[in-house]
């Protein structure tokens, strides 16, 4: 009685739309959950997203669940998860690509996260790429490996800056532990929105020192044409 009087009181609204969740509906209504823009990219090899590494770095897929667009709902759905201490969202969000992946016949080995700096991670209380993977994980049934690749210096954000400065303020920060775990393993290393490829590519290059079976995956996508 007492949750209901809560509920009424104060309703759970969606994350996309801030409209109120009926029964049923959890972090994402019925109706945003239907017009997301989804990339079906993990359906076809050659897709935009894996010619933006193309000549960078060798990966066997690249995909990304969502189109992100400014002041569209895939916006609203990140700002929720990286900034409203939403790590459940992310999770929910891995669970449902996950379960789109793996019926498009993909499997991996392992599953690996951008990782946060400690600092950062500390003051956000959670790395919400990790979240992401953890539902991936989850859905695939892969190894949730969060503790191999790791990140050493703190850069500054990436939001404002041009292709070549992403690229410069990520250079050589991260590096591999425990190489053992991902040795000849296929590993799906993901982020939460790719833009530039800077990032991902700064992280891939450690991990392809260990194998050569990496792909690439996010919530999001900004694919420049």
């Amino acid at each position: 009685m007492f949750s209901q009087l809560i509920e009424l009181l104060f309703p759970s609204l969606c994350v996309g739309c801030n409209q109120t969740l009926v029964g049923g509906e959890f972090q994402l209504c019925t109706v945003c959950i239907q017009n997301l823009p989804e990339t079906h990219f993990h359906t076809c090899n050659e897709n935009d997203l894996e010619k933006t590494f193309w000549g960078r770095i060798p990966i066997e897929h690249a995909f990304a669940f969502l189109m992100f667009k400014k002041m569209g709902v895939v916006q609203h759905i990140l700002h929720e998860l990286k900034y409203n201490n939403n790590p459940e969202l992310g999770v929910m969000l891995g669970n449902m690509y996950g379960e789109k992946v793996k019926q498009a016949g993909l499997s991996f080995d392992g599953i690996i996260a951008v990782p946060l700096h400690p600092k950062k991670q500390k003051l956000r209380g959670y790395n919400q790429s990790d979240c992401f993977a953890q539902g991936l994980s989850e859905a695939l049934n892969s190894k949730h490996l969060n503790n191999v690749l790791v990140r050493n210096t703190h850069t500054e954000t990436q939001t404002k800056k041009s292709r070549f400065a992403r690229w410069q303020n990520v250079g050589e920060v991260f590096q591999v532990n425990q190489p053992e775990l991902i040795r000849n393993k296929k590993i799906l290393l993901v982020d939460d929105v790719i833009t530039t490829g800077a990032t991902i590519e700064a992280c891939a290059r450690p991990l392809l020192e260990h194998t050569p079976h990496l792909s690439i995956g996010s919530i999001a996508c900004v694919v420049h044409q």
